[in-house]
C-alpha cells in the first residue's frame, strides 16, 4: 500500500478534502490512556447501533455505478496490476453485495466527479468528498462513513500522563503553521508554546528528536508515519480522538445527484448494515492498522 504522498496531504487542506466531524465529544479521550500504555486499534462507529434499520424500496436501483479517482492513498489508488484500489473501492463493493446489486467503478478525475454525476454518467461519488457547505449545494450526501481527527502524538518515553491542556500547560508542540490543528490548540490550549512548522514532515521530525513535547496534526497521516519505517517507533498516539466542526469541519459521505432520495436512503441503509455485521469495521483495520482514532 502507498504511504500518503505530500501532495495529496496538502490536499487535505482543501475545500472538498474531509477533515473532522463534530459528532464526536470535542475533547474525547480514549478511555484508559496512560503513559506507555497504547490502546488497542479498533474500528470507529459513525452509526447508532440500536436505531432500527428498514431496508428501503431497492425496485428503482438496477445498479450503481460508483466513481471515484486513483490518487488518495489508501483511500483510493492503482494497485500493481493497474486497477484502482483503496478503502473506498473495497466499501463500494461491499455496499453492492449488500444491497444486492450490480456496480460499476469508473475512475474520473477529481474536477470531473460531481459533472459526471450531473451528466448521468455516474450515480455515486465514493472518493471521500467533504460534507461542506459549498458541496451539500451541488450534490446530496449520505450520512458520514470516514471522519478524520486531530491527535497528539508523543515520544514513547515521554513523561506526560496524558494530552490534556493542564498536562501539557506550557511545553513546546509541534504544529503546521496557519493549519486549522495550530487554530484548535489556540483556542484550547492557551497555555501550550506553539512551534509552527512549513511542513507536517518537519513537524514529525522535530518530535522524534525530542525538540519538542508533543506534535498535533491529522490524524490519518500521523497513522501511517506512526506505523513506518520513518518513525522508527520513536512515537505513539496520546488520547484523543479530537473533534470540533468549526476547525475540522463534517467528516465525508457518499455523493449522489440532487433529489436522488432512493439511492441515497439506499447506500444509508447498506452502510449502516455493514458496521453492525463488522464489514465496515474490517475494511477500516484493513487500511488503518493503527488507526486514526
Amino acid at each position: 500500500m502507498k504511504a500518503l504522498p505530500m501532495s495529496v496531504v496538502a490536499a487535505w487542506r482543501g475545500l472538498r478534502r474531509p477533515a473532522l466531524f463534530g459528532g464526536l465529544a470535542l475533547l474525547s479521550f480514549l478511555a484508559g490512556a496512560t503513559a506507555g500504555e497504547t490502546p488497542a486499534t479498533a474500528p470507529p462507529s459513525f452509526w447508532d447501533s440500536n436505531r432500527t434499520l428498514e431496508k428501503p424500496d431497492l425496485s428503482g436501483v438496477r445498479q450503481i455505478r460508483f466513481l471515484t479517482e486513483d490518487d488518495f492513498p489508501p483511500f483510493n489508488f492503482l494497485s500493481a496490476d493497474g486497477q484502482v484500489a483503496g478503502f473506498n473501492v473495497d466499501l463500494a463493493r461491499a455496499i453492492c453485495a449488500e444491497l444486492d446489486v450490480p456496480c460499476t467503478i469508473q475512475r474520473r478525475s477529481w474536477e470531473l466527479l460531481i459533472p459526471s454525476l450531473d451528466d448521468n454518467s455516474g450515480d455515486a461519488i465514493i472518493a471521500s468528498l467533504a460534507i461542506n457547505y459549498e458541496t451539500r449545494k451541488q450534490v446530496d450526501f449520505t450520512a458520514p462513513y470516514f471522519l478524520t481527527p486531530g491527535r497528539f502524538a508523543m515520544r514513547t518515553d515521554t513523561t506526560l500522563k496524558s494530552a490534556s491542556p493542564d498536562a501539557i500547560g506550557d511545553r513546546p508542540v509541534a504544529v503546521v503553521g496557519g493549519s486549522r490543528h495550530e487554530a484548535f490548540l489556540k483556542a484550547f490550549y492557551p497555555k501550550a508554546t506553539l512551534v509552527p512548522f512549513e511542513t507536517p514532515a518537519l513537524a514529525r521530525n522535530a518530535l522524534k528528536a525530542g525538540r519538542v513535547q508533543a506534535h498535533f496534526g491529522d490524524a490519518v497521516t500521523l497513522s501511517y508515519w506512526l506505523n513506518g519505517a520513518e518513525a522508527g517507533g520513536c512515537c505513539e498516539f496520546r488520547d484523543g480522538p479530537f473533534t470540533d466542526p468549526r476547525f475540522f469541519g463534517e467528516g465525508v459521505g457518499i455523493a449522489v445527484k440532487k433529489g436522488n432520495n432512493q439511492l441515497r436512503r439506499a447506500l444509508d441503509y447498506a452502510l449502516a448494515k455493514l458496521a453492525r455485521r463488522g464489514v465496515f469495521g474490517e475494511i477500516y483495520l484493513k487500511y488503518f492498522p493503527v488507526g486514526p482514532f
